[in-house]
């Protein structure tokens, strides 16, 4: 059994952006904590939803027919197969839910694109 952790306390220490890290598992999801800012890239996540938690700050995210606003301490669930880009204008701080299958940016990659083993890195 592990300890107990702080999501939000563990997302205020990360200083890279757009570079989730493991925190966490749940059967065959990862809970993962980032801190973001600026805009990721659009992509899609093809057989996996994704859960976004705001912690800390402002996020939106864009979606072909819609965009969603969350603020701290609220949750969006982007559905599979549905092309999305997550921005926030100033450093905000995420906690995620994800299949451990989840490529970080789905269906493109960038230099933002962050592999699984890059994301289970210590902290």
């Amino acid at each position: 059994m592990s300890n107990p952790i702080s999501p939000k306390s563990v997302a205020l220490s990360l200083t890279e952006e757009w570079s989730p890290r493991v925190i966490g598992e749940v059967d065959d999801s990862f809970v993962k904590v980032a801190k973001v800012h600026g805009s990721l890239a659009w992509h899609s996540h093809e057989n996996e939803d994704e859960l976004f938690y705001v912690l800390q700050g402002h996020l939106r995210i864009e979606m072909e027919d819609r965009s969603v606003e969350l603020s701290e301490g609220e949750l969006f669930v982007v559905p599979k197969g549905v092309r999305h880009n997550p921005i926030a204008e100033e450093a905000c701080y995420l906690m995620l839910f994800e299949r451990k299958a989840t490529l970080h940016t789905g269906d493109v990659e960038t230099e933002k694109t962050r592999s699984i083993a890059e994301q289970l890195r210590p902290l």
